[in-house]
């Protein structure tokens, strides 16, 4: 399920409301591997699955930053923009990491729009809260506000 929008004002009337849902994405070692290869991060707990097993969570665990760029995946699942003339990704607010994410994990992002402000020139603002959830977990893995500057075509 995902949101869509056509227009500036359309984005201003959801302040406050879910978005919908991504689909599930597996968080296999590969996936872990490839990440710590991309960022020269080769801690233990993330690539060494025999010394993981040992430490403190019994198996290895995605980065956290890992988790945090997924929200650009799950993003456009759960929300669509029609007659959009630019968008441009403005960053991130208030990102925080409540629980780990065991590799063989599912995880999942739901929105929720969280703020929006009108700009100059016809646009608006828009802080979009990521709650990236761990299947059958209480507590998530991630929770970032995503903030984008949309421009929409005049109708």
């Amino acid at each position: 399920m995902s949101t869509s929008f056509d227009s500036a004002a359309a984005v201003l009337a959801a302040l406050g409301k879910p978005l919908g849902e991504s689909a599930w994405v597996l968080i296999d070692q590969p996936r872990i591997d490839m990440f710590a290869k991309a960022t020269d991060d080769h801690q233990w707990i993330h690539v060494d699955p025999v010394k993981a097993k040992e430490g403190p969570f019994g198996a290895c665990v995605a980065h956290g930053y890992l988790t945090l760029a997924l929200a650009n995946r799950f993003l456009p699942e759960i929300v669509a923009y029609e007659n959009l003339r630019m968008g441009v990704n403005y960053g991130c607010d208030k990102v925080r990491f409540p629980a780990p994410v065991l590799v063989g994990s599912r995880l999942r992002g739901r929105g929720e729009l969280v703020k929006a402000e009108t700009l100059d020139g016809g646009g608006v603002q828009a802080a979009i809260r990521i709650t990236i959830d761990v299947e059958g977990k209480e507590r998530p893995a991630c929770v970032v506000d995503t903030i984008s500057r949309l421009y929409f075509n005049d109708k």
